[in-house]
């Protein structure tokens, strides 16, 4: 039945397209029908004839010159060739004729922002809403939002797409933009007033409870976010969405194994990702099970192997278990790709001091410094390494490079002064302590931590308290 249907809808082409030649070289008299013109005009844009689309729409209009149907259509094809003007100026015919018609206004949008007059589409598309109700109300509203967008109007977006959902509380569409656009605008509190009232009126609408999750996850409400997850997957169980944005919610609120479950049904839902395997192996490293951190980080490298930082992650899980070759490997896979990041050379410095190899560790710190003079992380790597192969004037040396290159960091005047006592220099020790005292005391507890035999000596203590008394 299909194919007959099919068959007949072929020919009654083909005999259109027969009587429109005819008619176009007066072999034998012809008359059309205004709607028959509209079907050929159709199959021609439909074939990619646009040229031969719009003759045939100039053949009708000189039969039927008060046919706005046909100028709209002709309108449309001038749209596609580029020709703004001239189909702005036929659509404003057009509506002389018949002012109501939707593809009338989405038309002479589609015009304004082609000649970038944003502002005159937003004024079309507002009066064009008080003559339209329902669906084409409701289309009017997406393409008064896109232009919005357009005109980085973002606010407005928002709005066009609440009264939307007030009007359709079930349209997917909306349901899926608003809440991008939620997040974008920060407009959650208001997001979550309307997604309440939505519920109320239909409580098995999945995608409004999601959306009501997360404007709660945007106020950083993790708890409430949870709960409204757990009502849209109660819903509809195959929601993976709700279960990724749930593994996060339960993340950022430190419940590791809750995440784990959450994020795992993701990946039984949906395409394996990266950052899921990632958000997993974070889950499982904060558990402090580095054998299952290090599986997940893997999973992610496979899926995405040129991003450095899930390399350094596995080796982070390696030096946690004092693996430290293994640990070097997978940083010198890091380095390969992007060896433009500190914190891999740090990394790699670390490594090699635990390995008692410190020359091979200066080597590495060396590299942060020259890359970063006025970062603090790498002359404090670099002072530690030299100081714990008891390089003690090269330590000092590099306490002064450093203090230059930083535009005066006190911390390496503390520095300077634990390697003066450990020099057995204690006079000028002192006289460095006191000076960085003076300056401020923010880095003590880390000159303490670092050298704890300091607080055994009274007069150290002694100008401690000196300097910890109000003024």
């Amino acid at each position: 039945m299909f194919n007959n249907e099919f068959e007949d809808e072929n020919g009654d082409i083909k005999d259109l397209l027969l009587r429109y030649q005819n008619l176009k070289t007066g072999k034998a008299p012809s008359y059309i029908e205004e709607d028959d013109f509209e079907k050929i005009i159709a199959h021609l844009d439909e074939k990619d004839a646009i040229v031969e689309a719009i003759e045939a729409a100039d053949i009708a209009l000189s039969q039927f010159p008060s046919s706005a149907i046909l100028m709209i259509k002709k309108a449309d094809l001038l749209l596609a060739t580029r020709k703004y003007t001239e189909a702005l100026a036929l659509l404003n015919t057009a509506a002389l004729y018949d002012h109501q018609d939707m593809n009338l206004f989405i038309l002479k949008t589609d015009a304004y922002l082609a000649l970038d007059q944003p502002e005159e589409a937003i004024v079309l598309l507002q009066e064009a809403l008080h003559l339209f109700e329902g669906a084409e109300r409701t289309e009017l509203l997406f393409e008064l939002a896109d232009v919005y967008d357009d005109h980085e109007a973002f606010d407005k977006v928002f709005d066009c797409l609440q009264l939307i959902l007030e009007e359709e509380p079930t349209n997917e569409e909306a349901l899926y933009k608003i809440c991008f656009w939620t997040d974008f605008t920060g407009r959650n509190e208001e997001s979550i007033v309307l997604h309440q009232k939505m519920i109320d009126e239909q409580p098995y609408n999945a995608l409004a409870w999601f959306n009501l999750a997360a404007a709660y996850q945007g106020i950083k409400l993790f708890e409430k976010a949870i709960d409204a997850y757990q009502f849209a997957i109660v819903i509809d169980e195959k929601f993976d969405y709700a279960y990724r944005n749930m593994g996060d919610a339960y993340l950022r609120i430190r419940k590791y194994k809750e995440a784990i479950d959450a994020l795992e049904k993701v990946l039984e839902l949906a395409r394996p990702e990266d950052v899921i395997y990632e958000a997993i192996g974070h889950c499982y490293h904060r558990l402090k099970n580095y054998a299952q951190a290090r599986f997940h980080y893997k999973k992610a490298a496979h899926l995405n192997p040129e991003d450095s930082r899930l390399y350094q992650k596995i080796a982070s899980t390696y030096m946690l278990e004092s693996k430290w070759q293994m640990a070097i490997k997978q940083i010198e896979h890091a380095i390969r790709i992007n060896k433009h990041i500190n914190e891999y050379y740090i990394m790699m410095g670390e490594c090699y001091m635990y390995l008692d190899d410190y020359k091979e560790a200066a080597t590495y710190f060396g590299i942060v410094v020259k890359h970063k003079p006025k970062q603090i992380a790498g002359w404090e790597s670099f002072i530690k390494c030299l100081i714990a192969n008891e390089q003690y004037d090269a330590a000092l040396e590099q306490t002064e490079l450093a203090y230059m290159s930083t535009q005066g960091k006190v911390i390496f005047v503390y520095y300077r002064s634990a390697i003066l006592f450990m020099m057995h220099k204690r006079k000028e020790g002192l006289l460095q302590l006191e000076m960085a005292l003076s300056k401020s005391g923010k880095w003590l507890n880390k000159l303490i931590k670092f050298y704890p035999e300091l607080i055994q000596d009274p007069k150290v203590v002694e100008l401690i308290s000196q300097y910890k008394k109000p003024r």
